[in-house]
């Protein structure tokens, strides 16, 4: 996968207060031992809670969920690898990514060369820690660099005895996972689902698990809202798959929906369109990222099978419109899944970017809509109506006017604002106070939810 050259990428403005709280989020989330099930995901959730309403479900060992079964809890005290002599070459204490998630108990003595095929590296970044998981399957193992592991066998050799003790539990338990629901004026639904599963992973974790609870409470705080919602924490892949086999009638509502995952790195933003929209027609999730984010140049990528949890959101039978936003997606930095993904990687301004640009496409869907105009013969006269006087001396006036206009003349019924914007090149922001102008004016009214998609 191609390395993301931070260096090329163009100095970053100094933090904001946004920015900052962010980043103190990241910092509190980033050392919780995060995994599918147990204690460090209930904490997570806790943590969230703190910021926003969370309402916690657990969802008990061996309930069938879809094709699936609800896992048994993991829970691990303590995990080291020593030499005879008594030194911890690898020790859980220092990070949870030094033992493979959901390794079974162990305790025994062996020598390196039969050890080795329980030790993970990465040879081609021999200083990092590699994060590796064993969810559905018995085994056990440690994670290390590679030059801590060359360095073990050139003091030792490979018939050197060692002691490995992995204090590990799997029992019936729960999995958990949390929700935040915003009511709006109707029932139809918005998702924002993060996974919250992996530990000691700053931007493939943390950065949007703050991310998305920054974005709540902004929503929180508007006085109205034309949607409903729905923020959902999950552990990756079996917690989207619990969610939607217990919710069937949520999913129906739901119009449209993001993935969020990386937004705390420097690198631009990538986003996935969703199945239907690349198969069929886009979404009106897929233009409205688009469109929000259309000047600062984001990468925009079909959808494919593999990734994140819209790879469940957008299984063909329920073909949900959830699409992903990541800055650089998963694999494509060299730190993912490795030490190396820590609070360094993240930046109080990267975050602070994330949640602009979530606003900016929350503010694209509430503030679509198709209208007709009242005067459709003709150009009405806009001077005698205050609109032309009302622009005088404005920077903005060719812009505006041009909005204006636009707005009139695809207001027939059949276009909405989505479509004004994407034709005309213009700003959602731009167009939409063009149309409140014109309603203000007598000169649009609304026509109701779009009918057929002529915009396309």
């Amino acid at each position: 996968m191609p390395a993301t050259i931070y260096s090329l990428r163009p100095p970053q403005a100094p933090p904001t207060e946004t920015g900052e709280r962010l980043n103190r989020w990241v910092e509190a989330l980033y050392p919780l031992h995060r995994c599918i099930t147990g204690d460090g995901l209930r904490g997570t959730l806790q943590l969230l809670g703190q910021l926003i309403p969370v309402e916690v479900h657990e969802v008990p060992t061996g309930t069938p969920v879809l094709d699936w079964t609800v896992p048994r809890e993991w829970a691990i005290r303590e995990a080291w690898v020593a030499t005879a002599d008594g030194r911890r070459i690898v020790d859980l204490a220092d990070s949870p990514l030094h033992v493979v998630q959901y390794s079974v108990p162990v305790r025994a003595r062996m020598t390196l060369e039969a050890l080795r095929p329980h030790l993970h590296t990465l040879p081609g970044q021999p200083d990092l820690v590699p994060y590796r998981t064993s969810y559905y399957a018995e085994a056990w193992g440690f994670c290390l660099a590679q030059r801590a592991l060359d360095r073990l066998a050139a003091e030792g050799g490979e018939h050197q005895q060692l002691e490995v003790y992995i204090d590990s539990r799997l029992s019936d338990g729960a999995l958990s996972y949390g929700e935040c629901v915003l009511p709006g004026e109707t029932a139809d639904e918005v998702l924002f689902s993060a996974h919250a599963c992996h530990p000691a992973l700053a931007n493939d974790n943390a950065s949007a698990l703050a991310v998305a609870a920054g974005l709540a409470q902004a929503l929180m705080a508007r006085p109205r809202r034309r949607y409903t919602y729905r923020f959902l924490f999950a552990p990756g892949t079996i917690g989207a798959i619990t969610w939607l086999a217990r919710n069937r009638e949520a999913a129906g509502r739901l119009r449209h929906g993001l993935v969020l995952a990386n937004l705390g790195d420097r690198g631009g933003f990538t986003y996935k369109m969703t199945r239907r929209g690349t198969l069929d027609a886009p979404q009106p999730i897929d233009r409205a990222v688009a469109l929000a984010l259309r000047e600062e140049g984001v990468d925009v990528r079909p959808f494919d099978p593999a990734g994140y949890d819209e790879r469940q959101f957008n299984s063909p039978g329920f073909d949900l419109p959830v699409g992903r936003l990541t800055r650089t997606p998963h694999g494509e930095y060299p730190e993912y899944h490795t030490s190396g993904d820590d609070l360094a990687l993240v930046t109080p301004q990267a975050l602070e970017g994330s949640l602009r640009a979530l606003l900016r496409v929350v503010d694209v869907l509430e503030g679509d809509g198709v209208y007709r105009g009242t005067a459709p013969f003709g150009e009405p006269q806009l001077g005698r109506r205050g609109l032309y006087r009302a622009l005088g001396g404005d920077a903005a006036t060719p812009e505006a006017q041009r909005a204006l206009l636009w707005a009139l003349n695809l207001a027939d019924g059949r276009f909405s604002l989505l479509d004004v914007a994407e034709r005309s090149g213009l700003p959602f922001a731009a167009v939409r106070d063009a149309a409140d102008r014109l309603l203000a004016a007598g000169l649009l009214e609304d026509h109701g939810p779009r009918t057929t998609d002529h915009g396309r």
